[in-house]
């Protein structure tokens, strides 16, 4: 039996419509075929969607902290 939703699923559209050099767009990760006709897709589809922004989402920030982290060329590392 399938689980009924009880809130519509959420756009995660923020309004930054670009994409990045792997066709996601840039504010919301979402492929150009994830973005089309967001409402007229079944919720199933839709939650499987966000799952994925996420996944995509977590793995962003990890590379993106990874290479805050990392010394700058020139920076001396710090031991202690």
């Amino acid at each position: 039996m399938d689980q009924l939703e009880l809130f519509d699923l959420p756009n995660p559209c923020i309004g930054v419509c670009q994409s990045n050099s792997r066709g996601y767009c840039m504010g919301c990760l979402r492929s150009r075929d994830e973005r089309f006709n967001w409402h007229q897709k079944p919720v199933e589809e839709r939650a499987r969607i966000l799952k994925l922004l996420a996944q995509r989402r977590a793995r962003l920030n990890a590379k993106t902290k990874k290479d805050n982290d990392a010394p700058q060329s020139g920076e001396s590392l710090d031991l202690f």
